[in-house]
């Protein structure tokens, strides 16, 4: 399928250790000619860690869409009626945002262009990266599985040894996700080894 034309939201929530694996997926989107739509979370745009400034990484997301970013929960919400997007992919999506999704909770720039989409018939592709995910989020996690619109880049353990209950997304398989997903179907597997 060709991405080329589509609108594709792109979200960004704070598991800042994915972004590496995350900007270059990123830049396959808008190499594959589609309307990449940059919107990141408080998080995103306030901390600084480790693995890198906040500033840097708003920077280069910039770079890489050449749109100026979608920082507010006002700026995302004509993503549902007056600029609707073909599909919203989140990725990184924490297990905080990934909670408040599933419970309908919407108190950021990211999950209100979910919401937005999802209110307009239209896939939400979600990248998971969270170290509870088998753990209290669990029943979170199964709640977004189990729901209309909502697919899933596939996931596995992380470290099953030392974090027993962490999952995160094949972030390379993103793409042909996305293609799955605008076509309403789940790419498969969904529960993977991770490489």
């Amino acid at each position: 399928m060709s991405l080329e034309g589509k609108r594709i939201g792109f979200g960004l929530t704070g598991s800042h250790c994915t972004y590496d694996a995350v900007f270059p997926q990123m830049e396959k989107l808008v190499e594959a000619k589609a309307d990449v739509v940059p919107v990141v979370s408080y998080t995103v745009q306030n901390t600084d860690t480790h693995f890198g400034e906040a500033k840097e990484h708003l920077q280069r997301i910039k770079e890489i869409t050449g749109k100026e970013l979608i920082t507010t929960i006002p700026e995302a919400e004509p993503l549902g009626p007056k600029y609707p997007l073909d599909c919203m992919v989140i990725a990184p999506l924490t297990g905080n945002s990934m909670s408040k999704l599933a419970n309908a909770l919407t108190d950021s720039p990211v999950l209100m262009a979910a919401k937005a989409t999802i209110r307009n018939g239209n896939p939400v592709v979600l990248g998971i990266s969270t170290n509870d995910a088998l753990g209290l989020n669990g029943v979170n996690l199964m709640r977004l599985m189990a729901t209309k619109l909502i697919y899933f880049i596939p996931y596995g353990q992380d470290d099953p040894f030392k974090k027993p209950n962490s999952l995160v997304a094949e972030m390379d398989l993103l793409q042909d996700t996305v293609e799955s997903a605008l076509q309403y179907k789940q790419l498969q597997p969904v529960i993977i080894e991770r490489k």
